[in-house]
């Protein structure tokens, strides 16, 4: 297994923010969390990276505990994280935040950034403008691309789909899920558009108030009253 959350707790400060969550991902998986927004899915994935102090529980990468190791070891481990915002340098280049992505990187860098522009040609036209003068879904391509340029085995993505045009959403679906099978990178989605994560993701499952310790049948995620009563909300 590529990755195993156990009983993590987290806490920013003294104020907890995950009390309970255990879930797991195997290489080349898409795994899905569905929640609303303050309820653990973006700590969650600033946990894993490493961001959030963690209280209680483990995280596993490759079979081995990493819980305690700072931001830098674990994304040289192979773990990435696209937070929401996107968090690119506006005042970059599109190639500038590609090089950056790949700034303490090994190996042929320039390789590093031809290929995440093969999964994302609409960059290539883009290379010499400025970030900030990217649309919305330009600028999540980008920070996409920049994640990949780093070859890592685990994508933590953060509401990719958040005021994105349809168009874009679908050309994200569609690389990560070419990402997935022909790379076997392995993504933790968390979202709130329920179409997009059903459509991508292999197994799904809901956080609430910090809480996430079982999947939703795929069969009850087309019954949003189901998926409601999941994410611990009354339909």
């Amino acid at each position: 297994m590529l990755l195993e959350v156990s009983d993590l707790k987290a806490a920013y400060g003294v104020v907890p923010a995950l009390h309970r969550v255990t879930f797991h991902a195997a290489a080349g998986e898409v795994v899905g969390i569905l929640g609303h927004n303050g309820m653990g899915k973006t700590t969650l994935l600033r946990s894993i990276m490493g961001f959030v102090s963690v209280t209680g529980g483990d995280i596993r990468f490759e079979g081995r505990s990493i819980r305690g190791l700072p931001v830098h070891q674990r994304a040289a481990l192979g773990i990435g994280l696209v937070p929401q915002g996107r968090e690119i340098f506006p005042n970059l280049t599109v190639e500038e935040n590609l090089m950056v992505g790949v700034a303490a990187a090994k190996g042929d860098i320039a390789a590093r950034v031809a290929d995440a522009l093969r999964m994302f040609p609409r960059l290539e036209r883009l290379m010499d403008r400025r970030g900030g003068a990217l649309s919305g879904g330009e600028q999540q391509l980008l920070a996409l691309a920049r994640c990949l340029c780093r070859q890592p085995k685990l994508m933590l993505l953060d509401e990719p789909t958040e005021g994105i045009q349809p168009s874009i959403i679908d050309e994200i679906a569609e690389t990560l899920q070419l990402l997935a099978e022909q790379s076997e990178i392995t993504i933790v989605l968390v979202e709130q558009n329920l179409d997009f994560i059903t459509g991508l993701a292999e197994r799904v499952y809901a956080i609430s108030n910090g809480i996430l310790d079982s999947e939703i049948p795929r069969e009850r995620l087309s019954d949003s009253r189901a998926v409601s009563e999941y994410m611990g909300f009354a339909a």
